[in-house]
């Protein structure tokens, strides 16, 4: 007859192996390596957090010391391949396969240790997908966690990074896993609890804070001329017509360069409470201009942002924060909010070809996508109305019955025609291809698909992409607007001008914007120190970013 409580009973036979090391749920620092031990099994799969900014990097380090003898073959499971040290488990032969989101800082190692067959690859989720993933098939064993305190109970308070951290215990904990948490401190009370004790098994102190990565910070003093006119023929060509309130914005200075232009050129423009409202977003700097000046009604965050705490705690009527007024993130939550209540998502990209599929896969560089795949999809199971997801819808399929219709999110790709490096934006073929087959993957790694992208904005111009009613249509209007690049001199002119002439594709001087104008005066903040002058002094940036 089957035992029905095997895996509670292995469960157990783990914990009370940790127990031997612990004062109640306290583990010392120095024995993480051997709670580790005590323990994990051979294959295990683990997620050792490893988020989009917040890394419990003392357990990843104590991960690496492990004896490989004891511990070997893990399957890791976590967003973030950030640290080195998740990585290194990988040389050592701790780690043998790998279900990743994110690897920004890790990119080029992920690349080699790939094609030299250090990692066993799963796949390149999305967030939501992974997080799906481990209430499927991917449930951890084991999870490594990160918090800001905890009490003796082993209440955890996540402070404003909470990111990943409830859904990973919730897999984890009621599916019989061990949960361990490194803490910054343990204390007797926690400000407010993020993760109630039953549901931890474990608690090492680290005596310091755990590492976050200050991933959303952008310079305004590195804002170019061309991203400021690329903001331009956004603002006038998408977010005017189609009255976008309801909004995400990815990571970069062309999106950066938007917010900045907010309280100038889009107030200008009359747009003030027409768009930009509501936001699924992390805490740009970049956007306390716009939130000063009035523009920003809401945002709910995906995790916090390095020097933005003491301004979050000011401003609560914007963000969602607790009653110790700190922020609440949350990226399951946030993510689900991008992908469904959200009416359009604009971020930037490395490589788009012919058709309008794009990556920031490329040959050297496995960097992953986090949840950009999530935020650039037209979610088919949307169901409630919003006038800018009807008009796109209408674009789409003209001659659908009313009805019947179905919307569309408005899914952007904002960037220079040339970027770092001189490198084109546009390719014939995207390098997730050329990877896919050098590793022999049955799926390659698209960040967003060309039947979800419906606007790319160049300096060039905005084309329209649901107005092409062809194949051929969409890839002349691609090449439209790739300016001088290979993709740009192979277009047809005759044909694009066609387009032109039907607004599929829209030049600076079709939305009455000149180039000329795109100059750094349009900023409302020109640098770092401006941006901490808008917070009346709430900001605190990183060190790195200060120059003044």
């Amino acid at each position: 007859m089957r035992d029905w409580s095997r895996d509670g009973t292995a469960r157990d036979e783990r914990v009370a192996a940790g127990r031997v090391l612990a004062r109640g749920k306290a583990v010392h620092r120095d024995d993480a390596a051997k709670l580790l031990e005590a323990l994990l099994k051979p294959g295990d799969r683990v997620c050792l957090e490893g988020d989009n900014q917040k890394q419990a990097d003392l357990l990843a380090e104590a991960l690496t010391r492990v004896d490989p003898a004891v511990v070997h073959d893990l399957h890791m499971v976590q967003s973030g391949v950030v640290l080195p040290e998740h990585l290194d488990v990988f040389e050592s032969g701790i780690a043998k396969r790998l279900d990743y989101s994110y690897s920004g800082p890790q990119a080029a190692r992920v690349a080699r240790m790939l094609f030299g067959g250090k990692i066993e690859l799963g796949a390149v989720h999305t967030y939501l997908e992974l997080f799906a993933r481990y209430f499927i098939d991917l449930t951890p064993h084991v999870a490594l966690i990160a918090a800001v305190s905890a009490d003796r109970d082993g209440n955890l308070y996540t402070g404003p990074n909470t990111e990943d951290t409830p859904t990973v215990v919730e897999a984890t904990t009621f599916k019989n896993g061990v949960v361990v948490a490194q803490v910054n401190e343990i204390v007797d009370r926690v400000p407010r609890v993020d993760i109630p004790g039953d549901r931890v098994h474990f608690v090492v102190e680290a005596g310091r804070p755990f590492y976050v990565e200050p991933l959303f910070t952008r310079d305004p003093g590195a804002v170019t001329e061309t991203q400021i006119l690329t903001a331009m023929l956004a603002i006038k060509g998408i977010y005017a017509p189609y009255a976008v309130k309801r909004l995400n914005h990815g990571i970069g200075f062309n999106t950066a360069a938007i917010e900045l232009l907010l309280p100038t050129y889009a107030d200008r423009l009359g747009l003030k409470g027409e768009i930009c409202t509501h936001w699924a977003l992390n805490p740009h700097p970049t956007l306390i201009p716009a939130i000063e000046s009035g523009w920003v009604e809401q945002i709910h965050s995906f995790g916090s942002e390095v020097g933005m705490d003491d301004y979050i705690r000011a401003r609560p009527d914007v963000y969602f924060t607790g009653a110790d007024g700190s922020l609440r993130s949350n990226r399951a939550f946030c993510q689900t909010a991008g992908l469904y209540a959200c009416d359009m998502f604009i971020g930037s990209t490395l490589q788009i070809d012919l058709a309008g599929h794009s990556s920031t896969v490329t040959t050297s560089r496995v960097a992953g996508f986090g949840g950009a795949p999530n935020m650039g999809s037209d979610p088919r199971g949307r169901r409630h109305p919003s006038a800018p997801w009807l008009k796109a819808g209408r674009e789409a399929d003209p001659d659908a019955p009313a009805p019947l219709r179905r919307g569309r999110k408005l899914v952007v790709q904002i960037g220079e025609t040339f970027g770092d490096g001189n490198v084109p934006l546009f390719v014939e073929k995207l390098d997730a291809l050329n990877l896919a087959e050098k590793l022999d993957l049955e799926l390659a790694p698209v960040m967003v698909y060309a039947d979800d992208t419906t606007h790319i904005v160049t300096e060039e111009g905005v084309a329209n992409l649901l107005l092409c009613r062809s194949p051929a249509e969409r890839e002349q209007a691609i090449r439209g607007v790739a300016g001088y690049t290979e993709i740009g001199r192979g277009r047809d002119r005759a044909m694009v001008e066609r387009l032109r002439a039907r607004k599929v594709i829209q030049r600076p001087e079709d939305l009455g914007v000149d180039p000329l104008d795109a100059d750094r005066s349009l900023l409302a903040a020109r640098s770092v120190k401006d941006l901490v002058h808008w917070s009346g002094g709430l900001y605190a940036p990183p060190a790195k970013f200060r120059n003044w």
